[in-house]
């Protein structure tokens, strides 16, 4: 019976896996899903590759977030595996199922209004925290820098004749990053602040060590409060955003955007194409005859 076979693979998951009894019961709740959209003449046992997708499509429909069918998905994935490792099936027809995928989401970021207002927040504030916070949004505000790249960049990395940055991004792979005037002013106020008791451009609250992403992200948080931004529109990564973003809306090539952000992949980058059909918009709007209305030559 196919209810023996279910509480079978859910000892499995508890014995072998160590699985929690909510997770248990959820897998039992998205096998009882599927069972009920199953028609009374097909049974769990016997289902088909058809059954399953006919399942996800309905799930889609009914609007479904993409995550939640995922996970029914895997549930099927793997209560069917067990059934053709025990023998039960001769097959597992959720092997081939494509997962579904959550649309993407586009970037948060801010305007160059709201940039120029954290930048003038930023060299109100006193002290080392004041200090941190200024060099921060300047590197990577102009850098485009992850916060890791950044809070691992070392005090030596910058110097009076600084103009680019050797950064070692993700995978190990080096880009080259240009620094503006403004942000290398700021690393060396800090670096004066801090003197030499670290060897982080950043140090935490162990000098041995960088500062901590969440430390950073505090600062950013009072920062925003300062500037008078809602803190929850500001982040390290919404900086990065910000960088590329306003980038393209200035002209920028979408390959070069992707080098200095340290994308793999093109495809990576192209998240930020709402930009460039903005832009190219205003463009045609602009510069084309029936771009928009223009006023028509008076009579002579």
């Amino acid at each position: 019976m196919a209810q023996d076979q279910v509480e079978a693979f859910l000892e499995m998951l508890a014995a072998e896996r160590g699985a929690t009894p909510n997770t248990l019961n959820a897998y039992q709740s998205d096998i009882i899903g599927f069972c009920g959209f199953l028609p009374p003449q097909q049974g769990l046992l016997t289902a088909q590759a058809s059954d399953i997708s006919a399942y996800l499509q309905s799930l889609a429909q009914s609007g479904m977030a993409a995550k939640t069918q995922a996970r029914r998905l895997s549930t099927l994935r793997q209560f069917y595996l067990f059934l053709l490792r025990e023998g039960v099936r001769n097959d597992n027809p959720a092997s081939e199922m494509p997962t579904p995928k959550r649309p993407k989401s586009l970037p948060k970021y801010l305007s160059e209004n709201e940039v120029d207002a954290l930048l003038a927040a930023a060299e109100q504030m006193d002290g080392g925290p004041g200090l941190k916070a200024h060099a921060g949004l300047e590197i990577l505000y102009s850098t485009g820098l992850r916060i890791s790249e950044m809070l691992d960049l070392k005090r030596s990395a910058f110097n009076p004749n600084t103009a680019i940055l050797l950064v070692k991004g993700k995978g190990g792979k080096e880009r080259i990053v240009p620094v503006s005037e403004p942000a290398r002013r700021a690393a060396s106020a800090l670096q004066s602040f801090n003197g030499a008791k670290s060897r982080y451009l950043f140090p935490g609250r162990d000098a041995r060590k960088p500062m901590t992403r969440q430390g950073f992200a505090l600062l950013l948080k009072q920062l925003a409060l300062e500037a008078g931004l809602d803190p929850a529109r500001l982040s390290p990564h919404v900086l990065r955003h910000s960088f590329a973003s306003h980038l393209l809306a200035r002209g920028a090539d979408l390959r070069a955007v992707q080098k200095l952000l340290g994308h793999a992949d093109i495809a990576t980058t192209e998240i930020y194409t709402h930009v460039l059909a903005e832009r190219l918009q205003k463009l045609v709007q602009a510069h084309h005859p029936l771009g928009e209305a223009k006023p028509k030559p008076a009579n002579g």
